[in-house]
Protein backbone atom coordinates (compact mmCIF):
# COMPACT_ATOMS: atom_id res chain seq x y z
CA UNK A 1 0.00 0.00 0.00
CA UNK A 2 -0.09 2.07 0.32
CA UNK A 3 -3.00 1.23 2.45
CA UNK A 4 -2.39 -2.33 3.77
CA UNK A 5 -5.29 -4.21 3.10
CA UNK A 6 -6.06 -1.05 1.50
CA UNK A 7 -5.05 2.34 -0.04
CA UNK A 8 -2.49 3.56 -2.48
CA UNK A 9 -2.73 6.04 -5.20
CA UNK A 10 0.01 7.13 -7.51
CA UNK A 11 0.45 10.23 -9.59
CA UNK A 12 -3.16 9.93 -10.48
CA UNK A 13 -3.89 13.07 -12.43
CA UNK A 14 -0.74 12.57 -14.46
CA UNK A 15 -1.88 9.11 -15.47
CA UNK A 16 -5.03 10.60 -16.97
CA UNK A 17 -3.03 13.47 -18.50
CA UNK A 18 -5.71 16.02 -17.66
CA UNK A 19 -7.19 17.69 -14.65
CA UNK A 20 -10.58 16.14 -14.14
CA UNK A 21 -13.37 18.55 -13.35
CA UNK A 22 -16.66 17.36 -11.95
CA UNK A 23 -18.47 17.74 -15.26
CA UNK A 24 -15.82 15.74 -17.09
CA UNK A 25 -15.99 12.89 -14.58
CA UNK A 26 -19.76 12.76 -14.64
CA UNK A 27 -19.72 12.65 -18.42
CA UNK A 28 -17.34 9.71 -18.45
CA UNK A 29 -18.93 6.34 -19.02
CA UNK A 30 -18.72 3.86 -17.51
CA UNK A 31 -17.59 4.69 -13.98
CA UNK A 32 -13.94 3.83 -13.20
CA UNK A 33 -15.19 1.35 -10.58
CA UNK A 34 -17.36 -1.62 -11.52
CA UNK A 35 -19.57 -3.83 -9.32
CA UNK A 36 -18.16 -7.11 -8.05
CA UNK A 37 -19.82 -10.22 -9.40
CA UNK A 38 -20.75 -13.12 -7.16
CA UNK A 39 -18.40 -16.09 -7.25
CA UNK A 40 -19.22 -19.04 -9.49
CA UNK A 41 -18.16 -22.39 -8.07
CA UNK A 42 -17.09 -24.72 -10.85
CA UNK A 43 -15.95 -27.66 -8.71
CA UNK A 44 -17.71 -27.76 -5.30
CA UNK A 45 -15.69 -30.76 -4.08
CA UNK A 46 -12.39 -29.00 -4.83
CA UNK A 47 -13.59 -25.86 -3.06
CA UNK A 48 -14.74 -27.85 -0.02
CA UNK A 49 -11.34 -29.53 0.24
CA UNK A 50 -9.65 -26.16 -0.13
CA UNK A 51 -11.79 -24.77 2.67
CA UNK A 52 -10.60 -27.51 5.01
CA UNK A 53 -6.97 -26.85 4.07
CA UNK A 54 -7.40 -23.09 4.53
CA UNK A 55 -8.39 -23.70 8.16
CA UNK A 56 -5.93 -26.58 8.68
CA UNK A 57 -3.34 -25.67 11.39
CA UNK A 58 -1.53 -28.99 10.95
CA UNK A 59 0.03 -27.55 7.80
CA UNK A 60 2.28 -25.58 10.17
CA UNK A 61 5.16 -26.80 12.33
CA UNK A 62 3.39 -25.64 15.48
CA UNK A 63 0.07 -27.22 14.57
CA UNK A 64 -1.40 -23.85 15.50
CA UNK A 65 -1.12 -21.55 12.47
CA UNK A 66 -3.39 -21.83 9.43
CA UNK A 67 -4.08 -19.59 6.43
CA UNK A 68 -6.95 -18.17 8.45
CA UNK A 69 -4.57 -17.07 11.22
CA UNK A 70 -3.27 -14.14 9.17
CA UNK A 71 -6.20 -13.90 6.76
CA UNK A 72 -9.04 -14.21 9.21
CA UNK A 73 -12.37 -14.47 7.41
CA UNK A 74 -14.12 -13.10 10.49
CA UNK A 75 -12.00 -9.94 10.25
CA UNK A 76 -12.12 -8.86 6.63
CA UNK A 77 -9.66 -11.51 5.46
CA UNK A 78 -6.72 -10.08 7.41
CA UNK A 79 -5.50 -10.02 11.03
CA UNK A 80 -5.77 -6.28 11.86
CA UNK A 81 -2.13 -6.27 13.01
CA UNK A 82 0.67 -4.05 11.68
CA UNK A 83 2.60 -7.18 10.82
CA UNK A 84 1.53 -10.77 11.32
CA UNK A 85 2.75 -13.16 14.01
CA UNK A 86 4.63 -16.17 12.72
CA UNK A 87 6.10 -19.34 14.21
CA UNK A 88 7.45 -18.85 17.74
CA UNK A 89 5.91 -15.38 17.82
CA UNK A 90 8.20 -14.07 15.11
CA UNK A 91 7.32 -10.59 13.88
CA UNK A 92 6.45 -10.58 10.20
CA UNK A 93 8.22 -8.14 7.85
CA UNK A 94 5.08 -6.74 6.21
CA UNK A 95 1.37 -6.20 6.69
CA UNK A 96 -0.92 -9.08 5.69
CA UNK A 97 -3.14 -7.99 2.77
CA UNK A 98 -6.73 -9.15 2.69
CA UNK A 99 -7.56 -12.44 0.99
CA UNK A 100 -11.03 -11.15 0.09
CA UNK A 101 -11.32 -10.48 -3.66
CA UNK A 102 -7.64 -11.42 -4.01
CA UNK A 103 -8.42 -13.44 -7.13
CA UNK A 104 -8.78 -10.07 -8.89
CA UNK A 105 -5.17 -9.07 -8.21
CA UNK A 106 -2.73 -9.01 -11.10
CA UNK A 107 -0.32 -10.93 -8.83
CA UNK A 108 -0.02 -11.95 -5.18
CA UNK A 109 2.05 -10.55 -2.29
CA UNK A 110 2.90 -6.87 -2.00
CA UNK A 111 5.81 -7.29 -4.41
CA UNK A 112 3.89 -9.51 -6.81
CA UNK A 113 6.32 -12.41 -6.57
CA UNK A 114 3.55 -15.00 -6.94
CA UNK A 115 1.73 -14.99 -10.27
CA UNK A 116 -1.55 -16.30 -8.86
CA UNK A 117 -3.32 -17.64 -5.77
CA UNK A 118 -1.99 -21.18 -6.24
CA UNK A 119 1.59 -19.93 -6.40
CA UNK A 120 0.97 -17.85 -3.28
CA UNK A 121 -0.64 -20.64 -1.27
CA UNK A 122 2.53 -22.69 -0.92
CA UNK A 123 4.70 -19.80 0.25
CA UNK A 124 3.62 -19.37 3.89
CA UNK A 125 3.67 -23.13 4.57
CA UNK A 126 7.41 -23.37 3.89
CA UNK A 127 8.38 -19.91 5.16
CA UNK A 128 10.37 -20.29 8.43
CA UNK A 129 8.96 -16.99 9.67
CA UNK A 130 5.37 -17.97 9.03
CA UNK A 131 4.11 -21.57 9.23
CA UNK A 132 7.70 -22.89 9.39
CA UNK A 133 6.91 -26.26 7.83
CA UNK A 134 8.06 -27.89 4.60
CA UNK A 135 5.97 -28.99 1.66
CA UNK A 136 7.14 -32.55 2.16
CA UNK A 137 6.07 -32.61 5.81
CA UNK A 138 2.74 -31.00 4.95
CA UNK A 139 2.07 -33.78 2.45
CA UNK A 140 3.13 -36.40 5.00
CA UNK A 141 0.67 -35.04 7.55
CA UNK A 142 -2.22 -35.09 5.08
CA UNK A 143 -1.28 -38.52 3.76
CA UNK A 144 -1.31 -39.94 7.30
CA UNK A 145 -4.99 -39.05 7.69
CA UNK A 146 -7.30 -41.51 5.87
CA UNK A 147 -10.15 -39.03 5.52
CA UNK A 148 -7.86 -36.61 3.68
CA UNK A 149 -6.47 -39.40 1.51
CA UNK A 150 -9.97 -40.35 0.45
CA UNK A 151 -11.02 -36.76 -0.20
CA UNK A 152 -7.94 -35.96 -2.30
CA UNK A 153 -8.46 -39.16 -4.32
CA UNK A 154 -12.10 -38.27 -4.92
CA UNK A 155 -11.23 -34.74 -6.09
CA UNK A 156 -8.05 -35.38 -8.08
CA UNK A 157 -8.60 -38.99 -9.22
CA UNK A 158 -5.08 -39.95 -8.14
CA UNK A 159 -3.71 -42.39 -5.58
CA UNK A 160 -0.90 -40.06 -4.51
CA UNK A 161 -1.14 -36.69 -2.81
CA UNK A 162 1.23 -33.79 -3.55
CA UNK A 163 1.73 -30.12 -2.75
CA UNK A 164 0.37 -29.04 -6.14
CA UNK A 165 -2.98 -30.54 -5.22
CA UNK A 166 -2.86 -28.82 -1.84
CA UNK A 167 -2.21 -25.37 -3.28
CA UNK A 168 -4.73 -25.84 -6.10
CA UNK A 169 -7.46 -26.66 -3.60
CA UNK A 170 -6.63 -23.71 -1.33
CA UNK A 171 -6.64 -21.37 -4.34
CA UNK A 172 -10.01 -22.73 -5.49
CA UNK A 173 -11.52 -21.91 -2.10
CA UNK A 174 -9.92 -18.44 -2.04
CA UNK A 175 -11.40 -17.70 -5.46
CA UNK A 176 -14.85 -17.93 -3.88
CA UNK A 177 -14.02 -15.25 -1.29
CA UNK A 178 -15.54 -12.30 -3.11
CA UNK A 179 -17.73 -9.62 -1.54
CA UNK A 180 -20.50 -8.44 -3.89
CA UNK A 181 -23.50 -6.20 -3.20
CA UNK A 182 -21.84 -3.41 -1.29
CA UNK A 183 -23.91 -0.27 -0.97
CA UNK A 184 -21.69 1.36 -3.57
CA UNK A 185 -22.27 -1.56 -5.95
CA UNK A 186 -26.00 -1.03 -5.54
CA UNK A 187 -25.50 2.64 -6.38
CA UNK A 188 -23.50 1.70 -9.48
CA UNK A 189 -26.37 -0.56 -10.54
CA UNK A 190 -28.85 2.29 -10.34
CA UNK A 191 -30.07 2.51 -6.75
CA UNK A 192 -29.29 6.17 -6.13
CA UNK A 193 -30.58 5.93 -2.56
CA UNK A 194 -27.99 3.28 -1.64
CA UNK A 195 -25.45 5.91 -0.56
CA UNK A 196 -25.87 9.25 1.20
CA UNK A 197 -25.13 12.72 -0.13
CA UNK A 198 -21.89 12.90 1.88
CA UNK A 199 -20.80 9.49 0.60
CA UNK A 200 -21.50 10.55 -2.98
CA UNK A 201 -19.56 13.77 -2.39
CA UNK A 202 -16.70 11.62 -1.11
CA UNK A 203 -16.77 9.55 -4.29
CA UNK A 204 -16.66 12.71 -6.41
CA UNK A 205 -13.64 13.89 -4.40
CA UNK A 206 -12.07 10.45 -4.82
CA UNK A 207 -12.49 10.71 -8.59
CA UNK A 208 -11.65 14.39 -9.04
CA UNK A 209 -8.53 14.17 -6.88
CA UNK A 210 -7.14 11.41 -9.09
CA UNK A 211 -7.39 8.43 -6.72
CA UNK A 212 -9.13 6.42 -9.43
CA UNK A 213 -5.99 6.41 -11.59
CA UNK A 214 -4.78 3.50 -9.46
CA UNK A 215 -7.88 2.49 -7.52
CA UNK A 216 -10.23 1.40 -10.24
CA UNK A 217 -11.95 -1.67 -11.63
CA UNK A 218 -14.11 -4.12 -9.68
CA UNK A 219 -11.56 -4.51 -6.86
CA UNK A 220 -10.88 -0.75 -6.68
CA UNK A 221 -7.17 -1.55 -6.97
CA UNK A 222 -4.99 -4.63 -7.19
CA UNK A 223 -4.34 -4.23 -10.91
CA UNK A 224 -1.05 -2.30 -11.01
CA UNK A 225 2.20 -1.61 -9.18
CA UNK A 226 2.88 1.95 -8.06
CA UNK A 227 5.56 3.81 -6.15
CA UNK A 228 4.80 4.58 -2.52
CA UNK A 229 5.67 8.25 -2.15
CA UNK A 230 5.31 9.99 -5.52
CA UNK A 231 5.20 13.64 -4.48
CA UNK A 232 7.06 13.22 -1.19
CA UNK A 233 8.99 10.22 0.18
CA UNK A 234 7.35 7.79 2.56
CA UNK A 235 9.40 6.82 5.60
CA UNK A 236 8.54 3.16 6.06
CA UNK A 237 8.95 1.14 9.23
CA UNK A 238 9.25 -2.05 7.15
CA UNK A 239 12.44 -3.17 5.35
CA UNK A 240 10.39 -4.29 2.32
CA UNK A 241 11.63 -2.83 -0.97
CA UNK A 242 8.65 -3.72 -3.13
CA UNK A 243 9.03 -4.90 -6.74
CA UNK A 244 12.80 -4.43 -6.62
CA UNK A 245 13.01 -7.65 -4.60
CA UNK A 246 11.53 -9.46 -7.61
CA UNK A 247 12.97 -7.62 -10.61
CA UNK A 248 16.32 -6.52 -9.17
CA UNK A 249 15.81 -3.12 -10.81
CA UNK A 250 16.48 -0.03 -8.73
CA UNK A 251 13.67 1.75 -10.60
CA UNK A 252 11.24 -0.68 -8.94
CA UNK A 253 12.37 0.20 -5.41
CA UNK A 254 9.35 0.97 -3.23
CA UNK A 255 6.90 0.01 -5.96
CA UNK A 256 4.14 -2.06 -4.40
CA UNK A 257 0.99 -3.70 -5.67
CA UNK A 258 -1.89 -1.27 -5.33
CA UNK A 259 -4.17 -2.81 -2.70
CA UNK A 260 -7.87 -3.31 -3.16
CA UNK A 261 -10.08 -0.82 -1.36
CA UNK A 262 -12.94 -3.29 -1.13
CA UNK A 263 -13.87 -3.82 2.55
CA UNK A 264 -11.19 -1.30 3.50
CA UNK A 265 -13.22 -0.34 6.57
CA UNK A 266 -12.42 -3.82 7.93
CA UNK A 267 -8.78 -4.21 6.89
CA UNK A 268 -6.92 -1.77 9.14
CA UNK A 269 -4.13 -0.93 9.78
CA UNK A 270 -3.07 0.41 6.40
CA UNK A 271 -0.05 0.49 4.07
CA UNK A 272 2.51 -2.26 3.56
CA UNK A 273 4.01 -1.50 6.97
CA UNK A 274 0.68 -1.04 8.76
CA UNK A 275 1.66 2.41 9.99
CA UNK A 276 -1.67 4.13 9.33
CA UNK A 277 -4.01 3.01 12.08
CA UNK A 278 -7.16 4.62 10.69
CA UNK A 279 -8.73 5.45 7.35
CA UNK A 280 -8.54 9.14 8.25
CA UNK A 281 -4.77 8.87 8.62
CA UNK A 282 -4.44 6.82 5.44
CA UNK A 283 -6.44 9.28 3.34
CA UNK A 284 -4.40 12.20 4.67
CA UNK A 285 -1.06 10.51 3.95
CA UNK A 286 -2.10 9.32 0.50
CA UNK A 287 -3.36 12.76 -0.43
CA UNK A 288 -0.11 14.44 0.54
CA UNK A 289 2.43 11.83 -0.59
CA UNK A 290 0.76 10.50 -3.74
CA UNK A 291 -1.22 13.48 -5.02
CA UNK A 292 0.37 16.53 -3.41
CA UNK A 293 -3.03 17.44 -2.00
CA UNK A 294 -3.90 18.41 1.57
CA UNK A 295 -7.48 17.33 2.18
CA UNK A 296 -9.46 19.42 4.62
CA UNK A 297 -11.04 17.65 7.57
CA UNK A 298 -14.41 17.81 5.82
CA UNK A 299 -13.02 16.44 2.54
CA UNK A 300 -11.21 13.66 4.39
CA UNK A 301 -14.38 12.69 6.26
CA UNK A 302 -16.39 12.54 3.02
CA UNK A 303 -13.78 10.32 1.32
CA UNK A 304 -13.71 8.03 4.35
CA UNK A 305 -17.51 7.87 4.25
CA UNK A 306 -17.35 6.82 0.59
CA UNK A 307 -14.71 4.16 1.30
CA UNK A 308 -16.96 2.58 3.90
CA UNK A 309 -19.63 2.04 1.24
CA UNK A 310 -17.24 -0.47 -0.41
CA UNK A 311 -17.84 -3.05 2.33
CA UNK A 312 -19.63 -5.92 0.63
CA UNK A 313 -21.36 -9.10 1.69
CA UNK A 314 -18.83 -11.21 3.58
CA UNK A 315 -18.38 -14.87 2.60
CA UNK A 316 -20.82 -17.16 4.39
CA UNK A 317 -20.20 -20.87 4.81
CA UNK A 318 -20.22 -23.61 7.41
CA UNK A 319 -16.91 -23.98 9.21
CA UNK A 320 -15.20 -27.19 8.13
CA UNK A 321 -14.86 -30.10 10.53
CA UNK A 322 -11.27 -31.28 10.16
CA UNK A 323 -10.55 -35.01 10.28
CA UNK A 324 -8.63 -36.25 13.34
CA UNK A 325 -4.97 -37.17 13.28
CA UNK A 326 -3.96 -40.81 13.45
CA UNK A 327 -1.16 -42.53 15.35
CA UNK A 328 0.97 -42.11 12.21
CA UNK A 329 0.42 -38.36 11.91
CA UNK A 330 3.58 -36.34 12.68
CA UNK A 331 3.00 -34.41 15.87
CA UNK A 332 3.27 -30.59 16.04
CA UNK A 333 6.39 -28.97 17.42
CA UNK A 334 5.22 -25.54 18.56
CA UNK A 335 8.20 -24.64 20.74
CA UNK A 336 11.08 -25.45 18.43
Amino acid sequence: MIMSSSWVTAAAVMVFGVTMGTATVQAASPEPIQPIKAAKVGDPALVELGKKLYFEPRLSKSGFISCNSCHNLSMGGTDNLKTSIGHNWQKGPINAPTVLNSSMNLAQFWDGRAKDLQAQAGGPIANPGEMAFTHQLAVEVLTSIPAYQAEFKKVFKKDTLDIEQVTKAIAAFEETLVTPNSRFDKWLKGDKKAITADELAGYQLFKNSGCVACHNGPAVGGNSFQKMGVVAPYKASSPAEGRMAVTGKDADRFNFKVPTLRNVELTYPYFHDGEAATLTQAVDIMGRLQLGKQFTADENAKIVAFLKTLTGEQPKFALPILPPSTDATPRPRPFE
